[in-house]
């Protein structure tokens, strides 16, 4: 990511209860999308549209097991997020008010 729109996008992305939760329990690990639905109580067609979102925005990596897709944090795209707000968030040369 790039510029402050895709910062935005992913932001975005992130800035949904369900989507949270799913970040919070892929924290622990790879989890199957079968206990992610249990876990959370929704329905297959639910899940795949959230993971499908968070896939997009390069917040997941998916891959298929048997016939269930598997999922794990994407942790580049989280190391680039958290150096992008504590930049943001912090006085530095790079800033836009010294543009």
């Amino acid at each position: 990511m790039e510029s402050y729109r895709d910062y935005a996008t992913t932001l975005k992305t992130l800035g949904e209860e369900t989507r949270l939760k799913i970040i919070d329990m892929l924290s622990c690990g790879e989890m199957c999308a079968c206990d992610i639905l249990e876990k959370l109580n929704i329905s297959q067609s639910t899940l795949s549209y959230h993971m499908n979102l968070l896939n997009k925005s390069e917040l997941v990596n998916a891959r298929k097991e048997g016939s269930w897709m598997r999922y794990t944090l994407n942790e580049t795209t989280f190391n680039d997020l958290k150096s992008f707000i504590e930049s943001m968030t912090t006085e530095n040369k790079d800033c836009i008010c010294h543009k």
